[in-house]
């Protein structure tokens, strides 16, 4: 059968998993895929009653992801206007972004400009040097 993670919890190692009207539940033991359950995954199990069995990601879920954010662009936002963060609200970091942005303006208001710049030039180095080379979702860099 095709169903959906409903949720689950894993403290407990289990879940519920919806298909069409039904819940089914399901402990970890059941599951085959290589990554931890999640919710949202599609998944296609075997029903034995109202438990859920043999539990795999469908098919969709296994592609390599494909890169949307480009690296140089990137790089240039951190060397240009890392101190506001850009380059992290572009790769999708938006909480760390703004305590950047923070940290930032703090620095400036307590006579100390010099170090904002500090963070942002090793992240621009990183970027350069290949580092860092993932976007928030996990998607490499083009």
């Amino acid at each position: 059968m095709i169903g959906q993670i409903e949720t689950y919890d894993p403290d407990r190692q289990s879940g519920v998993i919806k298909s069409e009207d039904t819940l089914y539940t399901f402990d970890l033991d059941a599951w085959v895929a290589d990554v931890p359950p999640d919710e949202g995954d599609d998944v296609n199990f075997d029903a034995e009653g109202s438990i859920a069995g043999n539990i795999d990601l469908v098919g969709a879920y296994l592609e390599p992801p494909k890169a949307v954010k480009y690296k140089y662009l990137a790089t240039a936002l951190a060397l240009f206007l890392g101190f506001a963060g850009a380059h992290r609200f572009y790769l999708g970091f938006y909480a760390l972004a703004v305590f950047q942005l923070t940290l930032t303006v703090i620095l400036y208001v307590t006579g100390l400009p010099g170090f904002a710049m500090l963070w942002p030039f090793v992240e621009f180095i990183l970027l350069a040097g290949g580092h860092i080379n993932k976007d928030a979702k996990g998607r490499p860099l083009k």
